[in-house]
C-alpha cells in the first residue's frame, strides 16, 4: 500500500482539553521569531493543520502543537500552537500537556526532582515547572507571560440583550462576561447556546475596540470569550467556560484564558498577590491559578502568573495523507 506523505504526532491532554503534538513529516520552518514561523507555517504548511485538525482525522474541537528549536538563548524550546481557526499565541493547557508529554517520552530527562522547561511562543518566554513520582508527571505550573486587564465595561449587543465585558490579555486577548448576564448556565448540556452567546460578545468587542498588544502589533483582536459563574466545587473559586477561535470550546479552565482572569480579578483589587484561585471548567476539571507578582505592559499595570494542572499522553498516532483523498487537508462539520 501506498503512503503520499507520513505524519506522526503524540497526543496528550490536559483538563480534559486535547493536545496534538507533531514528532515528524514537517519540514523545519525558517525564521528569526517565534511570530516569523507562525507566518511560514501558516503560508506554507496550513494544510497539515487542517489536516490533523479537521475531521475526518480530528475535529472543530481539537489543538493543535508544532514544536521548533528556541530561538532565545534562556528557551529549550519553541512551540506554535494550531486551532480550528489558525494559530493562537499561546496556549496554557498546551503547555502542561506538552511539558508531560515530553517528559513521559524521554525527550525532556525525568529526574528525581523538579524539570524545569522553558518555551519561547508568539506571545513570548514562557517557563514551566514539572512535579515528578519517578518518571511520572503529577502536576505541571508554567509562568505565565506578563498578563493586564485591556478594558473594562465594554457594552457589546447580543441575542440576549446588552452585556458589559472587560478585555484581558493572558497570553492572547479574551473578552470576560458574566453568564448570568448571558442567561446561561456554564454547563455541558448548554454548550449549543454558550458557543453562540460566546462568539456573539467576541465579535461585538473586536467591532467596537481596537484590541491591540501595546509591545506587539500583532498580538491583536479577541481570541476568545470566557464566560464566568461562582464555583459549584467545595473550595472552588469560580467556573467559566472559554469559546475560543472559530467557536471551540475549551475542556480545560483555559490555562491563558485563567492569566487573563486573574489579571482582571487583581486590576478590580479582588485578588491578592499569591493567592490562590481555584478555577473549574465546563467538564469540572480543574486549575490552580496564582498572581504572583505585579509588573507593567507598556502603559498598563500588569501581573506575572503561574497557572498548574496535569497532564496525560493519551496516544501515538502514524496519519496518511493521500493526495488521492478527497478529505485529505480536512473539513468541520459542526
Amino acid at each position: 500500500m501506498r503512503f503520499s506523505r507520513l505524519i506522526t504526532t503524540v497526543d496528550a491532554h490536559a483538563g480534559g482539553e486535547p493536545l496534538r503534538i507533531v514528532t515528524g513529516g514537517l519540514p523545519p520552518l525558517p525564521g528569526a521569531t517565534m511570530l516569523d514561523r507562525r507566518r511560514a507555517m501558516a503560508e506554507r504548511h496550513d494544510d497539515v493543520r487542517r489536516a490533523l485538525l479537521w475531521e475526518p482525522r480530528g475535529h472543530a474541537d481539537m489543538y493543535g502543537a508544532v514544536l521548533t528549536p528556541a530561538v532565545s538563548a534562556e528557551a529549550d524550546f519553541g512551540v506554535l500552537f494550531l486551532t480550528n481557526e489558525g494559530y493562537s499565541t499561546m496556549c496554557g493547557h498546551g503547555v502542561i500537556a506538552l511539558t508531560t508529554a515530553l517528559i513521559e517520552t524521554g525527550v525532556v530527562a525525568a529526574m528525581h526532582e523538579d524539570v524545569v522547561a522553558a518555551y519561547d511562543t508568539p506571545a513570548g518566554l514562557v517557563r514551566a515547572r514539572a512535579c515528578l513520582d519517578r518518571d511520572r508527571v503529577t502536576a505541571v505550573a508554567f509562568r505565565n507571560v506578563p498578563s493586564f486587564r485591556y478594558a473594562t465595561g465594554v457594552e457589546v449587543p447580543t441575542s440576549a440583550g446588552k452585556v458589559r465585558a472587560d478585555v484581558a490579555f493572558g497570553g492572547a486577548f479574551y473578552a470576560l462576561v458574566d453568564a448570568a448576564d448571558l442567561g446561561v448556565p456554564v454547563e455541558r448540556q448548554r454548550v449549543a447556546d454558550l458557543i453562540r452567546l460566546g462568539m456573539e460578545v467576541k465579535r461585538g468587542v473586536d467591532a467596537v475596540l481596537d484590541v491591540t498588544h501595546p509591545q506587539e502589533p500583532e498580538l491583536r483582536g479577541i481570541y476568545g470569550t470566557i464566560i464566568s459563574e461562582a464555583a459549584r466545587r467545595h473550595g472552588g473559586d469560580g467556573r467559566n467556560v472559554t469559546v475560543y477561535a472559530e467557536g471551540a470550546v475549551d475542556r480545560s479552565p483555559c490555562g491563558t484564558g485563567t492569566s487573563a482572569k486573574l489579571a482582571n480579578l487583581h486590576a478590580a483589587g479582588r485578588i491578592a498577590v499569591n493567592q490562590p484561585y481555584v478555577h473549574e471548567s465546563v467538564t469540572d476539571s480543574v486549575f490552580t491559578g496564582r498572581v504572583v507578582g505585579e509588573t507593567t505592559v507598556g502603559p498598563y499595570p500588569g501581573v506575572e502568573t503561574e497557572i498548574a494542572g496535569r497532564g496525560f499522553v493519551t496516544g501515538f498516532h502514524q496519519f496518511v495523507i493521500d493526495p488521492d483523498d478527497p478529505a485529505r487537508e480536512g473539513f468541520l462539520v459542526r
